[in-house]
């Protein structure tokens, strides 16, 4: 079984994927996209792709309001994976929120420049700090 960290980084491969279809028009199908990822069918992956689409906008709200005079739209489409990924998580799943802030900064710094990696967790530690 795959650890949750590797998990995550699928899922933020997923959640990336979805992005750029969305934005060439393509059309998709989440689960294919998932299949395409991820060789078994996993829960976790499962839950936290189809609830980070389906609260898009909210966790887009949530983002935006930690994120100083700067939007989600403007990260580069992976770290906003990652943040998206993650504030999901921090708001609709039990995962301890430091564990949450750690794996996102990890992705972040794999994947994502130094201002990215400090933004996500800035935002993490915020959303954090007011719960």
């Amino acid at each position: 079984m795959a650890k949750r960290s590797e998990l995550r980084e699928k899922i933020m491969t997923i959640l990336y994927q979805i992005e750029m279809y969305k934005k060439n028009n393509f059309d998709f199908n989440i689960d294919n996209v998932i299949k395409e990822n991820i060789d078994i069918s996993n829960e976790f992956v499962n839950e936290i792709v189809k609830g980070t689409i389906s609260h898009i906008d909210e966790i887009d709200t949530t983002a935006n309001k930690y994120l100083k005079n700067w939007k989600i739209n403007r990260l580069d489409n992976l770290g906003a994976s990652i943040l998206r990924m993650a504030i999901y998580e921090m708001l609709y799943t039990d995962t301890p929120k430091i564990v949450i802030i750690n794996e996102a900064v990890e992705l972040a710094k794999k994947y994502s420049d130094e201002s990215v990696k400090n933004m996500i967790n800035a935002v993490l530690q915020h959303i954090m700090d007011d719960e």
